[in-house]
């Protein structure tokens, strides 16, 4: 069992990410990952990927019938040699740098979508973001900034239910071969489900959330997500 200090806040963390995540579609990541690599950088990035494998479950369970079939369809594609791709960097670059990189890219993109340049959601943009989000998403755990971004402009639901199921098979395909590589240990396992709890609270706690940006907010909230995710990825690099 980890310590009881790492446990209430890194709970608390995934508390408040689960809350934004179910009203937003993403942001567990965004609000945990930092907490957990400050307390124990050697559970990066599993137990943040077992955590971010079982918050879907909820959204798809309530929502399952928005998923975009085709468009996930296509990011799976790109995510499989990204993740491959993400194991390597484990190994080998420091998660900062590429986190960094990332950052930079994605508030790049935030002020392009701003500035009303729309990226239609062909199969291209979708593999590319796949692959993008395979790399970042198994070396730091926060992948759902590029295809969140392609989403912007879908209902709630949409976004809520298409992330949920790519998070879900994004996370589980990353756990498998991150454990194939040996970079995976039954340490980060057993903290992750430690949390869970705490991810359950703040999904049924952040329900209400999801009703009030849905009313004409889920742009605007998104992209704010994606924003201070983008821009903690940079920050973290320079620290």
């Amino acid at each position: 069992m980890p310590e009881l200090s790492f446990l209430l806040t890194a709970g608390l963390a995934v508390l408040l990410g689960a809350v934004v995540q179910s009203g937003v579609g993403l942001g567990l990541g965004l609000v945990a990952a930092p907490v957990v690599a400050l307390l124990h950088p050697e559970y990066m990035p599993g137990t943040m990927l077992v955590v971010t494998s079982v918050l879907p479950l909820f959204t798809l369970g309530t929502e399952w019938r928005e998923i975009d079939w085709r468009g996930l369809g296509w990011a799976m594609l790109g995510r499989v040699p990204g993740t491959a791709a993400g194991v390597g960097v484990v190994a080998l670059v420091a998660p900062e740098v590429l986190g960094g990189a990332v950052g930079a890219m994605v508030l790049v993109a935030v002020a392009l979508t701003v500035r009303a340049v729309r990226v239609r959601l062909s199969r291209t943009a979708l593999v590319v973001a796949g692959v993008v989000s395979g790399v970042t998403g198994t070396a730091t755990s926060i992948g759902g900034p590029p295809l969140a971004l392609l989403y912007q402009h879908e209902s709630g639901p949409r976004i809520r239910a298409t992330l949920g199921a790519y998070f879900l098979l994004g996370a589980v395909l990353s756990l498998g071969m991150l454990a194939a590589g040996g970079q995976l240990h039954a340490e980060h396992v057993r903290a992750g489900l430690w949390l869970l709890p705490f991810e359950v609270a703040g999904f049924l706690l952040g329900r209400p959330l999801a009703r009030v940006v849905d009313a004409g907010l889920i742009r605007a909230a998104l992209l704010c997500v994606v924003t201070v995710s983008g821009a903690a990825l940079l920050v973290q690099s320079l620290l």
